[in-house]
């Protein structure tokens, strides 16, 4: 673990995102009478994401993080709550954002997509690519200052000037995720929500881009939320953490502490299953029996409760909230959903 970063922003650093009680629900069909079923994807989330913070949100397939992601940039349907993002310019509350000021705010909140290869149209150009949303949002006056943005970009994310005049197939997979990043980039955006963004490459390629995100982070002064299921990435980039099973945030701490110091029982099952090189480490992982259950039927109590060797008639009654963890060390950053945390410790 040494690659932890040990810089996360202080504690006065002021919010870019926040999230209050925030809940997307899916709607499903089947039932003739009575109430219809509804996936509740993510399911009262509250968050706050530093302006400047590499911030990682983990977790299993299937436990909301997409959707969590999507509904910052408001591409997935808000069922309730609010999402208020703020940097020194302007404010918006995105429940509820008119058209126009939509707009806007698609200049300063972008996408890194998982999969390069579906993310880029393969019947344009890179250069058509990069400029789409220049032109789209209408940031540029003429071909010529376009021209020149796209130049300017793809040269950061280190592409070379003749790239420009290829198509998407002609690229290796680390070349398509840094055509990806110049595009996000291109609107000079403040906030980024990178969505599994080296999953789908190799590790050597990993590295690579991951050095680009935290220098064009350093350099920018961009804000990300780093989606992911690879800790050991995680680890390495992030500043804060936040765990997330079946819709709901388990656990969010800053990187260092999380890693260090886990609380949860999801969080210490997680963490154990890292392959790691000592071979005294090995075989170590916690296993965890069964199945997510389905975000349609979720369990009631703690969400956890029935894969938790550690529940009991409390926990499959009443559900925990996020409690702060009494540390001078984490000022109040570390916040924990569970009610055993203190004599699991």
């Amino acid at each position: 673990m040494n690659d932890l970063n040990p810089h996360p922003p202080s504690a006065d650093t002021p919010d870019l995102v926040t999230v209050q009680d925030l809940s997307v629900h899916y709607p499903l069909r089947g039932k003739l009478f009575g109430p219809k079923p509804v996936v509740k994807a993510v399911d009262d989330i509250n968050l706050n994401i530093s302006s400047g913070s590499f911030y990682g949100l983990v977790g299993e397939s299937g436990s909301g993080k997409t959707t969590l992601g999507r509904a910052l940039l408001k591409a997935a349907p808000i069922t309730r709550g609010s999402i208020t993002y703020r940097d020194d310019e302007v404010s918006y509350e995105l429940v509820g954002l008119e058209d126009d000021k939509l707009r806007d705010y698609r200049k300063r909140a972008q996408m890194i997509f998982q999969d390069p290869y579906a993310a880029l149209s393969p019947r344009m150009t890179v250069r058509d690519i990069i400029a789409e949303p220049l032109e789209v949002m209408k940031l540029t006056n003429s071909r010529e200052e376009t021209d020149e943005r796209v130049r300017e970009i793809a040269a950061t994310c280190r592409l070379n000037l003749e790239h420009l005049r290829r198509y998407p197939h002609a690229f290796s997979g680390g070349q398509r995720q840094r055509i990806s990043i110049a595009r996000a980039l291109v609107s000079n955006p403040r906030f980024i929500v990178a969505d599994e963004s080296v999953a789908a490459l190799d590790v050597s390629i990993q590295a690579d881009v991951l050095n680009l995100l935290k220098s064009l982070s350093r350099d920018r002064a961009l804000t990300f939320l780093f989606i992911s299921h690879d800790l050991s990435v995680v680890a390495h980039v992030c500043d804060y953490v936040a765990v997330m099973y079946l819709g709901r945030l388990v656990e969010t701490a800053p990187t260092r502490t999380l890693f260090q110091t886990p609380r949860h029982p999801y969080t210490k099952a997680l963490l154990s299953a890292i392959p790691s090189l000592d071979p005294d480490n090995r075989g170590n992982a916690q296993k965890l029996e069964g199945e997510i259950p389905s975000p349609s039927n979720p369990p009631p109590g703690c969400k956890f409760q029935t894969r938790c060797p550690h529940a009991d008639n409390r926990c499959r009654s009443e559900e925990p909230r996020l409690m702060p963890v009494d540390s001078q060390q984490t000022a109040g950053k570390h916040l924990i959903a569970c009610h055993h945390w203190q004599q699991l410790q």
